[in-house]
């Protein structure tokens, strides 16, 4: 049996270098010939955290085509938005009326609001809403709803991967065994520096951004933060956030001459520079891709209306078996 492989796609803010190399390419790198793939984008989730439709609009516009021209393979996978498989919702409820709410007490992100309002000294509940309290069901029918095998995981999101392990495994014990139970691929994680060397992030205003022209690239660049050696001065490569940069994008023997260019005194603005070369090489034939499918207005609804033509029957076929485990079927 094939491993049945599923990518939730956040849709909240524009993707910028740190999510193409923390969440793209690995994740692309795993739709091999051997497995089933899912992508679909989590549009419903980002209602938890955003409240602007038009931002929401164009986020869910904006990922999807840089997935498309990262070289995701739609005719090899399923690429599809989660409202457009409405059954997700009805399984989110089916699966809420099982799974325990001492699970979702314990949830990372519920916890972390709590504590933060008791540190206010403000209500436990402040600004807490139904949708985070109960992501982790939503999360966990995104899985189930396809009876996918592996889910690919940040470190940080393995709780959320035992969590569906554990609402799955609820739901079978009390009626029947239906679901897999999803095993977690966790993937190393990828800090990616911003240009003020922190985690590279939106909420920071530090990002290097992905689908651009190579003029913005190069603007983004040059704001790099660095100290003040002057050309000539060796300057140490351990823990610099442009080395960092450049070691994420080049090849061994590119960061071995970088480095021997900083032992030499290379000037920051010449380190910038050879940045911005393996960065723009490796960016370029993906931001072609991405102005040519952004030119074709209507792209997007049709591939979302054929991916969704492609799985929503499997959806369809799987909640006719829950309404028949839970009695809601046509009285015979």
């Amino acid at each position: 049996m094939k491993k049945r492989i599923l990518t939730g796609i956040t849709t909240t803010g524009t993707p910028h270098i740190g999510n193409y190399l923390g969440a793209i390419k690995p994740a692309l790198k795993l739709a091999g010939p051997d497995t089933e793939s899912f992508f679909f984008l989590a549009d419903y989730h980002a209602l938890i955290k955003q409240t602007d439709a038009s931002l929401i609009e164009t986020s869910v516009k904006d990922i999807a085509l840089a997935w498309l021209s990262s070289g995701l393979d739609i005719e090899h996978s399923n690429f599809y938005r989660q409202s457009d498989i409405p059954e997700v919702h009805e399984l989110t409820w089916i699966l809420s009326c099982s799974a325990a709410k001492g699970l979702l007490n314990r949830a990372h992100a519920y916890k972390a609001v709590v504590a933060e309002n008791e540190a206010s000294n403000a209500d436990d509940d402040k600004a807490i809403s139904m949708g985070l309290f109960s992501y982790p069901v939503l999360m966990a029918a995104d899985i189930l709803i396809f009876n996918a095998t592996h889910v690919p995981v940040g470190p940080d999101q393995a709780q959320h991967m035992e969590m569906a392990r554990d609402i799955a495994g609820k739901f079978n014990h009390t009626y029947s065994k239906i679901f897999n139970l999803p095993e977690a691929l966790i993937q190393n994680e990828i800090s990616v520096p911003g240009i003020d060397g922190r985690k590279m992030s939106k909420s920071y205003n530090n990002i290097i951004p992905f689908l651009c022209s190579e003029k913005e690239l190069q603007k983004a660049i040059s704001k790099i933060v660095t100290n003040s050696l002057e050309p000539g001065v060796p300057k140490d490569f351990n823990n610099c956030n442009l080395f960092e940069l450049y070691s994420l994008f080049g090849n061994a023997e590119q960061i071995e001459s970088f480095k021997q260019a900083y032992l030499d005194g290379i000037s920051w603005g010449d380190a910038k520079k050879g940045l911005f070369t393996v960065i723009n090489s490796e960016i370029t034939p993906i931001r072609e891709k991405y102005f040519e499918l952004n030119a074709q207005p209507d792209l997007l609804n049709d591939l979302f209306a054929d991916g969704a033509r492609k799985v929503r029957p499997q959806a369809q076929e799987l909640i006719e078996k829950l309404r028949d485990l839970v009695g809601i079927s046509k009285i015979v």
